[in-house]
């Protein structure tokens, strides 16, 4: 079953934002299998993340990855809200 994760960070620039995702990418992380969505919204230094994933397992698995470059960049992701799919319509 689908989910929907929601990231709302305490704080989160645009700096450190596009730095763990150069830093995914160089590992050959990013994206992920199973992430169907990623989107980055908002203010400078209150930027949010949310996803949309195919399973809850593909996102707690890239997790692991994903936390220490996180950590490495100091972005404190806190825990995020995660949400079963109801339904998910496409253009």
């Amino acid at each position: 079953m689908s989910i929907v994760v929601r990231f709302t960070p305490a704080s989160l620039t645009q700096e450190q934002y596009d730095e763990s995702v150069r830093r995914l990418r160089e590992q050959g992380l990013f994206p992920p299998d199973g992430m169907d969505y990623h989107i980055c919204f908002g203010e400078e230094g209150r930027l949010r993340v949310s996803e949309i994933w195919d399973s809850r397992e593909q996102w707690q698995a890239f997790g692991e990855q994903l936390m220490p470059v996180l950590a490495d960049v100091g972005i404190e992701a806190g825990e995020p809200d995660v949400f079963e799919v109801h339904n998910l319509v496409r253009r």
